[in-house]
């Protein structure tokens, strides 16, 4: 049979075997699984498991989860219902046992009076009443019949009743009422160091040391002394229901009340009632052990779910961190970034950012190694054309001769020169198109002044320039984002071009429309047109087809012309004039966007 310990404490009429687990054995429970789940999670991060960004991911969840958790326990109104709750049954309990000692243990005027500090006095005749004394004598509480009424009504409710007459001082405590072969026995506190609560119950000790309504006065043990140290009785005897929130030695909360028993209009005493130590903490504690339950499982969720969050986002950057890599060393062959798209999130865009990055990059390189190709071959065919002049130059017997083979070192030196300066703007344009900002360009203010500059300087003196916008766009509406100097060498490439075919007196034709957010500027000339296979390998670059000017033309004017205005977003294209079947002149359309 287990053994029964007593208890001074408040912890009034509570009876349990020795060695009963302390409330808060499941966090004593808890705390040696959660040890061991911890340190194998630390295994798993010192392993190298989880990336940079997966342990962020992972802290930041888990950090705005234990947030929730503290706000939860520290606002939870739980507590508070429980008090009021509690509060209101002791005070409905306290009225109807008051009622009933009210009416039932109380004497008539000459009954007899006990004092509850002097047994010598029971059964003692009481003193006589004089006339003025007989509503202050009147209806005293007998204890004999209180005693039953009190037992009977609180002991199963297992809270502690004290009974108070109108002076204050004690007439009966539930404590010392017990039915007849009933041992009443109370659970003494543990002895100092006797538990060790353990890590986890430490820590969750100083949590709830720190969470609302600890800081409450301590309750004090009245003993024999009277009953007005307690604040509720003073309201009571005053004829005033009153409650009161105390702590004991443990830390535990103790709810009391007091009512006035009141008979014919008069307080005749006060009945307080008090619950045990702990009684409403350990309801609350379970509550909240229950709401730490649950964020376990929302914390392995939430962990869970980071994990699996940040393997969809650290994984696909960790592998283009790879391919960026691959291509940034470019050893091996050429690489190809992860394919992403698909996802249609940010990962997605960056993939396929990266992806389009990479098609340029090769594209550009591309282009460069063809660009060395092309400048290497037209190089050296001036070289090789000079070379030749000078060995000949040697063997030459006369001076026409050798005036002929100068005359052709004299053209291959110039060709040199010119091949070499366009060459060097061309490899300068996308350096200083990336350098300058967009402004805004009126089309029809740099048409004026670049066919005003051909008619001006003459260079157009076997043809006419003639310029036509279009009279419905509004001037201020003729506008584009670019850059000016540079559209402008695209309408001066273009009239040269149309300048050098046109025959004598022809026409060079300039117009600009405006319609749907696009502006289009044509260049039209009266020469012999673009032959069908060349109307695309003309913006090949050193393509030329000038075989009558041999030398003279570089060929790199309309590739130029080609790359600035795809810097503008728009497209240049080559074609003829038509008159059914036959060829009028050639036409160059650039179609570029208006600005906004």
């Amino acid at each position: 049979m287990a053994s029964l310990i007593e208890d001074e404490s408040e912890d009034g009429g509570r009876i349990e075997p020795a060695g009963t687990p302390h409330a808060a054995a499941p966090f004593a429970r808890l705390s040696a699984s959660a040890m061991r789940a911890l340190a194998a999670f630390r295994g798993f991060l010192a392993r190298g498991r989880f990336s940079s960004l997966t342990r962020r991911i992972v802290a930041f969840n888990v950090a705005a989860l234990f947030v929730l958790l503290t706000g939860i326990l520290y606002l939870n109104q739980f507590r508070e219902g429980l008090i009021d709750a509690r509060r209101q049954s002791l005070l409905t309990q306290a009225e109807i046992i008051a009622g009933a000692i009210a009416q039932g243990a109380t004497s008539t005027p000459d009954a007899q009076v006990i004092d509850p500090l002097s047994s010598s006095r029971i059964g003692a005749p009481p003193p006589p009443l004089e006339t003025g004394d007989l509503v202050e004598k009147a209806l005293p509480i007998v204890p004999e019949t209180a005693a039953p009424i009190l037992r009977r009504l609180v002991l199963p409710t297992q809270t502690r009743a004290r009974l108070y007459d109108k002076d204050g001082w004690l007439i009966l405590d539930s404590r010392q009422l017990s039915a007849s072969g009933q041992v009443v026995a109370f659970e003494l506190p543990p002895p100092e160091g006797a538990e060790d609560p353990g890590f986890f119950q430490g820590v969750a000790d100083r949590i709830m040391s720190v969470l609302p309504g600890r800081d409450l006065e301590r309750f004090r043990e009245a003993g024999s002394q009277n009953g007005s140290m307690y604040v509720e009785v003073i309201g009571a005897l005053s004829g005033t229901p009153s409650s009161m929130e105390r702590v004991n030695d443990r830390g535990e909360l103790i709810v009391s009340v007091a009512v006035p028993i009141q008979r014919y209009r008069a307080v005749l005493g006060a009945l307080m009632l008090s619950t045990r130590g702990g009684d409403i903490d350990a309801i609350v504690r379970a509550e909240r052990f229950a709401i730490v339950q649950v964020f376990m499982v929302a914390l392995g969720v939430t962990i869970l779910l980071s994990v699996v969050l940040a393997g969809t986002i650290a994984e696909p950057v960790r592998r283009l961190a790879q391919a960026a890599e691959i291509v940034r060393r470019g050893k091996n062959a050429r690489a190809q970034i992860p394919d992403f798209t698909g996802r249609r999130d940010e990962i997605g865009e960056l993939s396929g950012s990266l992806r389009d990055m990479t098609n340029a990059l090769y594209s550009r390189i591309d282009a460069i190694e063809s660009f060395a190709a092309d400048v290497a071959h037209e190089l050296k065919n001036p070289l090789t054309s000079l070379r030749s002049a000078i060995e000949t130059f040697r063997l030459a017997k006369d001076d026409a001769a050798k005036q002929r083979l100068m005359q052709i070192i004299q053209d291959d030196v110039s060709r040199i020169d010119r091949l070499i300066s366009d060459i060097s703007n061309a490899s300068r344009l996308d350096a200083e198109l990336s350098r300058e900002e967009m402004e805004d360009v009126n089309i029809v203010t740099l048409l004026e002044t670049v066919c005003d500059l051909f008619t001006e300087t003459g260079v157009a003196s076997h043809a006419r320039v003639s310029l036509e916008i279009d009279p419905g766009a509004p001037r201020e509406r003729m506008k584009v984002k670019g850059f000016d100097m540079r559209l402008g060498q695209v309408l001066r490439n273009l009239i040269d071009n149309a300048l050098s075919f046109s025959p004598l007196r022809g026409v060079v034709r300039v117009s600009a429309t405006c319609g749907r957010g696009r502006i289009v500027i044509r260049v039209e000339d009266d020469g012999p047109g673009i032959p069908p296979d060349s109307v695309e390998r003309i913006f090949d670059r050193f393509h030329t087809d000038r075989p009558d000017s041999f030398g003279k033309h570089s060929g790199l004017g309309l590739a130029i012309s080609r790359q600035i205005v795809e810097v503008h977003g728009g497209t240049i294209r080559a074609g003829n004039r038509m008159d059914g079947d036959k060829i009028l002149g050639a036409s160059f359309t650039v179609d570029l966007p208006a600005a906004d």
